[in-house]
């Protein structure tokens, strides 16, 4: 006869040891390799969740090891309250249910290691082609007009400024300026571990792991460019105000904020 609720303080017990501890359902399940669901069940005195026989007792061992519990008389004590041969018998549909959670967490968990390998990869290879190209305009000889040393005291002649005959060479154009108060600060927070990368008016300023509680601010005249490896990782204001959320977990995201089109994306925003 196989007894799925029983009335009991076992689940209670296990609880309480694990609550002066001061540790998480999901700690456990992420050193034993048993899922969140059956700890659960398992604290509600609920066995329909454990597989059966020894294997229901392995789960109660591996419990009681993590919350400072002797890890015998526990079993004796979960033995004990429960009947035997409600133990004994395997539950097919609990092991399945356990079987389809986990394959589950491991296709999310496989998603997020990938997006952030192609990730790392794109920017290892834009690094190797950015310092490739930079090495060789280094290397790239420049003709010179420069006449032979004469000796310690010689001084190169001035270059020419001219482009052709008669014809003077104009200096580049220069940026034009921004007008005070067209301007935009873009700020962030990680809630949780992130990959961050951030273009200041088509200037990188950084690119690299943000740790949960870090914090960052960009001001630009013309464009914030914002890449994050996990969009619901990172908490972002603009201007002061919160924006909308940029994504959904484990999801890569790149935005665009400028002070034309910042409004877009606040939380507020009509």
């Amino acid at each position: 006869m196989a007894a799925e609720r029983i009335s009991g303080d076992f689940g209670s017990t296990l609880k309480a040891a694990r609550e002066r501890r001061g540790v998480s359902l999901r700690t456990i399940a992420n050193t034993t390799k048993i899922s969140v669901g059956a700890l659960e069940a398992l604290e509600r005195n609920d066995i329909s969740r454990l597989p059966g026989g020894i294997y229901g007792r392995a789960f109660v061992r591996s419990y009681a090891l993590e919350v400072g519990l002797d890890p015998e008389k526990t079993i004796e004590q979960f033995i004990a309250e429960f009947p035997q041969t409600s133990v004994t018998v395997g539950h097919h549909a609990a092991e399945q249910q356990e079987l389809e959670e986990e394959a589950h967490e491991s296709n999310q968990q496989t998603a997020t290691t990938f997006v952030r390998l192609i990730v790392v990869s794109v920017l290892i290879v834009g690094g190797l082609v950015y310092y490739g190209t930079r090495r060789s305009v280094e290397r790239t000889p420049v003709s010179s007009t420069m006449p032979p040393d004469s000796g310690p005291g010689s001084v190169p002649p001035p270059v020419s400024t001219t482009a052709g005959a008669g014809t003077r060479a104009e200096p580049p154009a220069p940026l034009s300026p921004v007008a005070p108060g067209e301007r935009v600060t873009v700020a962030l927070v990680a809630t949780a571990p992130c990959w961050v990368s951030a273009i200041v008016d088509d200037q990188r300023v950084v690119a690299r792991q943000f740790q949960t509680g870090e914090r960052m601010a960009f001001e630009a005249g013309r464009t914030v460019v914002l890449t994050a490896g996990d969009a619901a990782a990172i908490s972002v204001t603009i201007n002061g105000e919160e924006a909308r959320r940029l994504g959904s977990p484990g999801q890569l995201v790149t935005v665009r904020v400028t002070p034309d089109n910042f409004k877009e994306y606040l939380a507020t925003a009509p």
